[in-house]
C-alpha cells in the first residue's frame, strides 16, 4: 500500500490503512518525542495520544504537506498540552499547600482583639464574658483560657474549623462592644 492510498483509505475509516500509517511513522514520531521528553514511557504515551488525535482528525490533513510533518506537529502540540496540564496540576497543588500553611500562620498570630482581651483586668473581663451568650462564652473560654487551637476547638464542638473562626470573631467583637460600653 502506498502512502497517498493509505491516507485516502484512512479517511474512509479503514483499519488496515490506520495500521499501515502507524507502522510507517511510529518510529519517526516516537524518536521525536523521546528527544523532547527524555523519558521513553512518557514518549510512548504522547506518541499514542498523538496518533489517536491524528486519526480522529485525518480528514483535515492537507495533501499539500508531508504526512510525517503533520504527525510530528500533532505530537509536538500533544507534548505541550501535557506539559501545560502538569504545570497546572503542580500550580493547583502549590496553592493548596500554601492555603494549608496560611491557616497555620493565622492560627498562631494574635489579632488586635486578642491583644485587647489580654490587656484587660481579669476580674472585669470575666464579668464581661458572662454577659455573652453561652456559645460565645464557651468558644472564648476554650481559645483564651484553655489555649486550644482552632482545630482542637473544632473537634470538641464538632463544627468545621472555619465555623470556629467565625464564631470566635463574632464573640470577640461582641465582647469588645461590651468592654467599650463599660469604658465609656
Amino acid at each position: 500500500m502506498n502512502l497517498s492510498r493509505a491516507i485516502s483509505e484512512a479517511k474512509q475509516n479503514n483499519q488496515v490503512a490506520y495500521n499501515f500509517l502507524l507502522e510507517t511513522f511510529w518510529d519517526d514520531v516516537f524518536k521525536f518525542v523521546v528527544k523532547r521528553t527524555k523519558n521513553q514511557i512518557d514518549a510512548e504515551d504522547i506518541t499514542i495520544e498523538a496518533f489517536f488525535k491524528a486519526f480522529n482528525k485525518i480528514d483535515t490533513f492537507d495533501p499539500k504537506f508531508k504526512f510525517k510533518t503533520w504527525l510530528i506537529t500533532i505530537a509536538k502540540n500533544t507534548h505541550f498540552d501535557n506539559l501545560r496540564k502538569q504545570k497546572n496540576s503542580i500550580s493547583r497543588q502549590l496553592i493548596k499547600d500554601y492555603e494549608k500553611r496560611s491557616h497555620w500562620i493565622i492560627d498562631n498570630s494574635p489579632s488586635a482583639e486578642d491583644c485587647l482581651i489580654n490587656e484587660q483586668n481579669l476580674a472585669e473581663l470575666i464579668k464581661d464574658i458572662k454577659k455573652l451568650k453561652k456559645q460565645h462564652q464557651e468558644i472564648i473560654h476554650l481559645r483564651y483560657f484553655k489555649e486550644k487551637s482552632y482545630f482542637d476547638i473544632s473537634i470538641q464542638l464538632k463544627i468545621p474549623v472555619n465555623n470556629v473562626k467565625v464564631k470566635l470573631l463574632r464573640a470577640k467583637r461582641l465582647l469588645a462592644e461590651i468592654i467599650n460600653k463599660r469604658n465609656d
